[in-house]
């Protein structure tokens, strides 16, 4: 009882450590006298440069990128991956008072995943007005009517706060600029949150960083929009556009699903001349066009467009503008979360409508996820299992800060796998199943509740804190595949577990020497007491995941590693062993034919292209003239074995030396934009031939 109340304690304050946030505001007076001053002299500035009769018109050139890309995964914690990428060259022509045309004169793209995404005709070119007094995008589809904060209305409709002073750069020219936060008075209206940057010595706005109130997204699919305009000093007296910056994520809303897509346009202005009496015939008809068929020469792109692709075009630039457009974003988020109201089907992947396996055989499922505002939602998913008939399910009370910090209340009657890592996605594992009794799982079924607390991410870690009580029970062999016969189940020890889990988590980030890293690691303390017994006994566990990968010119060199332990009496859960063995943690061996105390498994791979035919899609576009291969070496370190199925004895049981190292190689072949990989490995210590065929992990996820 102690102990118990101890451990109580604990986790209450940890909890209140976890989702305790500083104010979502720093200590900055809104509207303070000097803040006041200095944008009303900025929409001054502002509209006496919009009335300047001395610049007539320009010319100018524009080379620029945009691409689509798409995010998965429950929290969209990794990185995007690029689906479709664009490069362009345009010629940019204004003339007073505000006439627009810019050609499109160079224009290629390739296509990394199958889509047919079509833009809208305002995304193939720049911002030439700095959006005088009103704000649109998406030709009034996207945003529409939103007042401009450096305008007549918007010094009435905004607060304003300087925040900091700095430095940035323009080209070859350094600027002390003002930072200045805008925030709307009514965060119900459509309006515009960010900041702008104020040069010191001029006062002319060179900067502005917004996103925008949820009202302001005319499209109910859109999760938020973000724009940076950069002006330079153009013959020391215009400001004109210099860079520019849009981003544009989409997520559905009839379906609770972990994907969403990202448009992400990137501009350079450059060349600039002022005054050269365009015609006004040059202005005639749409802004955006195609230079004539006749005239149009072949732009001189250099090389490809993903060597060309700025190096870190899955994220922004300059972190002062990545701090804006974050900030500006959760209080976007903070609108959502408030004022949400919707029910909608949800699933973690495809796998919660449909799945096979050996115990359940067909097994369908759904879910809903409904919102209550303020953070809250309520989400219950369940699934029928036709061989084994018996439902499961799972519903919890969930609530998340615009940070990310939350925490959920869950009870549960499902099936947990044994093992700490997925061998094949979920799709894969259904398909050979169902058809040839190949079952790449391990569940044993687990009844109870939890409580699982997240807190916001702080310097790439975001921490972990779970509590969960449950009933565990073995499961038996219902189904029968169409060819084949299905391994036997784990016998998972029947009994009640008591379990508290800390752990961190690092998403997919740039890290030292151009290295991406991803981390995860847990601790556990766990109390089991067997069926029929009184007494608990302890045992405590822990594991570690490692994922790490760096581009070497037009290859790639991976490694993932994996490490666990459980320690404590002798009487130790078979389901909580360490399960090694498979396409992902152990190529060339048998599914899970390790079980045991401690264990680890480590790969190292390398990517490279090679020439492959290329065949149409239809609309989707066409695959790459390439495929990827894949050679890789993995090995898997183990205590000692333990047989965890009825029947089968553990690998070296008789062998004097159960301790040791287990290696294998293997070829890959990633095809089809790399969503389809074959593998083919040969375990070199009494292993043998494997071959696979799955997804891309990337996918796994969702698939």
């Amino acid at each position: 009882m102690i102990r118990g109340s101890i451990a109580l304690k604990l986790a209450a304050a940890a909890v209140a450590a976890l989702i305790s946030l500083p104010p979502e505001v720093g200590a900055q007076e809104w509207n303070d006298a000097r803040s006041r001053a200095l944008v009303e002299q900025a929409t001054e500035r502002r509209a006496r440069q919009i009335a300047d009769t001395a610049l007539a018109d320009y010319k100018a050139s524009a080379r620029g990128y945009l691409t689509f890309l798409a995010q998965v995964g429950e929290g969209f914690t990794e990185p995007p991956k690029i689906v479709k990428a664009d490069e362009l060259a345009l010629e940019v022509y204004w003339s007073a008072p505000n006439l627009s045309k810019q050609i499109i004169a160079g224009r290629r793209d390739t296509l990394l995943l199958p889509t047919d995404i079509h833009y809208h005709r305002d995304h193939l070119g720049i911002v030439q007005n700095n959006f005088p007094g009103i704000i649109r995008l998406g030709d009034g589809d996207e945003v529409r009517d939103v007042p401009h904060p450096l305008s007549a209305d918007g010094l009435a409709e905004y607060d304003f706060a300087i925040r900091d002073s700095l430095e940035i750069r323009l080209g070859p020219r350094s600027l002390e600029v003002y930072e200045v936060r805008v925030r709307p008075k009514n965060e119900r209206a459509p309006r515009a949150v960010g900041a702008v940057y104020i040069d010191r010595e001029s006062g002319e706005v060179v900067r502005m960083a917004f996103s925008f109130t949820r009202s302001a997204l005319k499209d109910k699919d859109l999760e938020d929009v973000s724009v940076v305009l950069e002006n330079g000093l153009i013959e020391g007296r215009f400001w004109l556009p210099r860079r520019q910056e849009i981003e544009i994520r989409r997520t559905g809303t009839w379906l609770d699903y972990p994907a969403r897509g990202i448009i992400r346009g990137r501009w350079e202005i450059c060349c600039y001349e002022v005054n050269k009496d365009l015609p006004a015939s040059l202005f005639a008809g749409p802004e955006i066009v195609l230079a004539p068929r006749g005239s149009r020469q072949p732009f001189p792109f250099a090389g490809r467009i993903l060597d060309s692709l700025p190096p870190d075009v899955r994220a922004v630039t300059d972190e002062d503008v990545a701090k804006v457009q974050e900030e500006a974003r959760a209080l976007v988020r903070a609108q959502a979360l408030a004022r949400s109201r919707t029910f909608s089907l949800s699933a973690r992947n495809v796998g919660d409508f449909v799945r096979v396996n050996r115990v359940e055989g067909l097994a369908l499922g759904a879910g809903f996820t409904r919102r209550l505002g303020e953070g809250f939602a309520v989400t219950a998913r369940g699934r029928y299992g036709f061989d084994d008939e018996r439902a499961k399910a799972r519903g919890n009370l969930s609530y998340r800060r615009a940070s990310g910090a939350g925490f959920s209340i869950s009870a549960y009657d499902e099936h947990h796998d044994a093992g700490d890592e997925m061998e094949t996605s979920l799709t894969r594992n259904s398909l050979a199943a169902q058809e040839f009794g190949s079952d790449y799982t391990d569940p044993f079924g687990a009844r109870g509740y939890s409580v699982v607390v997240r807190g916001a991410p702080g310097i790439g870690w975001a921490p972990l804190l779970e509590l969960a009580i449950a009933t565990h029970n073995p499961l038996s062999v219902n189904a029968r595949p169409s060819s084949g016969t299905y391994e036997g189940t784990i016998a998972a020890l029947k009994g009640r577990e008591r379990r508290l889990t800390i752990g961190i988590e690092r998403p997919t980030r740039l890290t030292l020497y151009g290295w991406e890293a991803s981390a995860r690691a847990e601790i556990a303390a766990l109390g089991f007491r067997r069926a029929g017994t009184a007494r608990y006994e302890s045992f405590s566990r822990w594991s570690a995941r490692a994922n790490l990968e760096k581009p070497l010119g037009k290859n790639r060199i991976i490694s993932r590693s994996l490490v666990a332990s459980i320690a404590g009496g002798d009487s130790i859960p078979l389901q909580r062993l360490v399960f090694l063995g498979g396409p992902t943690t152990g190529p060339g061996y048998d599914f899970h034919q390790f079980a045991a105390r401690a264990g680890g498994s480590q790969r190292l791979e390398l990517r490279a292209p090679a020439p492959f035919p290329s065949f149409s899609l239809g609309r989707y576009g066409r695959t790459p003239a390439s495929l990827t291969l894949a050679p890789y070496v993995n090995a898997i370190w183990v205590t000692r074995s333990t047989a965890v199925r009825a029947g089968i004895e553990p690998p070296f049981a008789s062998s004097n030396t159960p301790n040791g190292w287990f290696p294998s190689v293997g070829l890959g072949a990633l095809t089809v934009f790399d969503l389809l990989r074959f593998d083919v490995a040969r375990g070199l210590r009494n292993g043998r031939w494997t071959f696979s065929v799955d997804v891309g992990r990337d996918f796994w996820g969702i698939i």
